[in-house]
């Protein structure tokens, strides 16, 4: 290829990338520590590994305990993952990457095992009859605690007390987890949120939570260093059911998100084929490019060649990789340098050690077999 849109840099904010190949946030539960905290022989050296990247998003990091739903996910709130974060920071900042954390809560998608068998909380008692990762393996979630406000009003606040943790430990920005049927999405969905409060029942009051969540992150970071990650079209997955409503919600969500000035819009396409599910969007990216003023990234499914045409084609800026960065630490590298992919070992994706992890070769350096 005589020239990769992928390949050309890209000003976001006052951040320069690169390029515009995004290392996608990944669970890869390797914080198997009683802190529950990333480390410098495993988190450091991975994220390392991948700094090439025109930016890497982190796994999802707790932004409470009560957020917790899955074992061996790192938090960024409490000093010892803070001090466990700046040691990845660094090691990526020194490898001339940039690197922005996604703060997480998952919300009725945890387990009573993870809050000494207290209830996970949601907008709602719906049961998402899903399964949560807990530390005896995969059980079936649990009927919620509906949250107070008071409870709304403290995950705020733990919202941006985790960002505000997330600048003292070096990272260059972060991205609010609204995607995936976690909190966030829970409170979007009317199928997930019946509340008849000011966080209930109209679109405007199912997207309060969120804008509650950036207005108050951006009193304590620079407003241009904040992103976003939503899958609109998510069915059938994580417990979340698409309805009539689900669309138009997202339409207005992304239509405020212009009164921002944020890093960037992260959005998903659909993650399983969604063609015949009524209220359905099956080309995210072509409906939120014209509606969405700002940086746009996509993800889900992407290759080299789907990434470049989505550049070229206007539909997005940025293009975000999961899977192929787990073991292609070089991808930017291959891409350059058109070198097939490794293939990923998915027995490995949430093992603790070091195996699948730090040990894929990066074929397309002139470094090391296996570049740390």
């Amino acid at each position: 290829m005589s020239k990769q849109h992928l390949l050309q840099p890209y000003t976001m904010g006052d951040l320069k990338l690169p390029n515009r190949v995004v290392m996608a946030p990944m669970t890869r539960s390797r914080a198997n520590n009683p802190e529950k905290k990333p480390t410098p022989d495993k988190h450091a050296i991975y994220y390392k590994q991948r700094a090439s990247a025109g930016l890497i998003i982190t796994e999802g990091s707790q932004v409470s305990e009560q957020a917790v739903g899955y074992i061996h996910t790192p938090g960024i709130h409490t000093q010892a993952q803070v001090d466990g974060w700046k040691e990845v920071t660094k090691a990526v900042h020194e490898a001339n990457g940039r690197i922005f954390i996604q703060l997480w809560h998952v919300g009725r998608m945890s387990h009573p095992d993870f809050h000494n068998g207290a209830l996970p909380h949601s907008p709602s008692a719906i049961n998402p009859n899903a399964q949560s990762f807990t530390p005896e393996g995969f059980k079936d979630t649990v009927t919620p605690k509906e949250m107070t406000v008071a409870d709304i009003k403290q995950t705020v606040q733990d919202f941006a007390d985790a960002a505000k943790n997330a600048m003292k430990a070096g990272f260059d920005g972060i991205e609010i987890h609204g995607s995936n049927g976690y909190l966030l999405h829970q409170f979007f969905n009317a199928t997930s949120n019946k509340r008849t409060d000011d966080y209930g029942g109209s679109i405007e009051n199912r997207a309060r939570f969120l804008f509650e969540v950036i207005d108050a992150i951006k009193e304590v970071m620079p407003e241009n260093r904040i992103g976003l990650r939503m899958n609109p079209s998510l069915h059938g997955i994580f417990g979340m059911e698409l309805d009539k409503e689900t669309i138009p919600t997202f339409d207005y969500i992304i239509e405020k998100l212009n009164e921002y000035n944020l890093a960037y819009l992260h959005l998903s396409e659909p993650f399983n084929d969604v063609s015949d599910v009524p209220f359905a969007k099956t080309e995210i990216a072509k409906r939120y490019r014209p509606i969405y003023k700002g940086t746009l990234m996509i993800n889900t499914n992407f290759d080299q060649e789907k990434g470049n045409a989505v550049i070229k084609r206007g539909d997005a800026d940025l293009v975000a990789y999961g899977k192929p960065y787990i073991s292609n630490p070089d991808l930017v590298e291959r891409f350059e340098k058109n070198i097939p992919l490794s293939d990923w070992d998915k027995d490995t994706f949430y093992t603790q050690g070091i195996e699948g992890y730090i040990d894929y070769e990066a074929k397309a350096r002139e470094d090391s077999p296996v570049s740390s």
